[in-house]
């Protein structure tokens, strides 16, 4: 991927990388300067685009399954880009006991986009718990972000539109604000799917609606806007 600079490891069988992954790394504003926590890393892409495209000075995944998170540092070393990028494996819930309050600029995450009751839950235990909220949940996301981060640090999502409102709701009770939404549709006749919000801990109430993200061209080719989030 990204004309064969950035090399990614992945089980034939199990959890996979999506593009939501390279829309959340491009959509995310996130300076060189930065230090950059990613809650449910599983391979480390996010990361490893980061790196690629020169964005954040310290780069932190946390993984919760020792597999995928072995599978990341394998991912890192590929790459020669430790000790710019670290991997913790570790329940993200958990953060306030390992690592310090206020020592992140930047968080993000694409976190499980299903409750539990909805839909068939995969048998296979990697793309189990990266589809659906069995080790974690858009509240739980919040939650680690508001320790890591100080009063004005970010936090990137990416989130199904159709539970927009409960990522809301969730910020609001951990005392963020959403200041940037962007609706992420696959084409341009096509609905929006996707979101792309970022977050300000301790933000106030004003909010811009960027412009839509399409994906695709009607014929099938990434549009120009897409192209751009795999170039440096």
């Amino acid at each position: 991927m990204f004309q064969g600079k950035v090399t990614v490891l992945q089980r034939r069988d199990g959890y996979r990388f999506s593009i939501d992954a390279v829309l959340l790394a491009g959509l995310t504003n996130i300076r060189e300067s930065d230090r950059v926590l990613d809650l449910g890393t599983g391979c480390g892409i996010v990361l490893l685009i980061l790196a690629f495209r020169r964005r954040g000075a310290e780069l932190v995944g946390i993984e919760i399954q020792s597999e995928l998170a072995e599978l990341a540092r394998k991912n890192v070393q590929c790459n020669g880009w430790e000790p710019r990028i670290r991997i913790l494996q570790m329940d993200f819930r958990e953060v306030a006991g390992h690592l310090p309050p206020r020592s992140f600029d930047v968080v993000v995450s694409n976190p499980p986009y299903r409750a539990v009751h909805m839909g068939r839950i995969n048998p296979e235990p990697t793309r189990a718990v990266a589809r659906h909220e069995l080790a974690a949940s858009v509240g739980d996301v919040f939650k680690a972000a508001r320790h890591l981060l100080p009063t004005g640090g970010r936090l990137g999502l990416i989130y199904p539109a159709a539970r927009l409102a409960r990522a809301l709701v969730e910020s609001e009770a951990h005392g963020f604000s959403p200041k940037e939404l962007t609706v992420i549709h696959s084409r341009e006749s096509a609905p929006g799917t996707l979101v792309h919000v970022e977050f300000r801990k301790g933000g106030g109430e004003e909010l811009r609606i960027a412009p839509p993200f399409f994906i695709y061209e009607e014929q099938g080719a990434y549009t120009a806007k897409m192209r751009s989030l795999y170039e440096v």
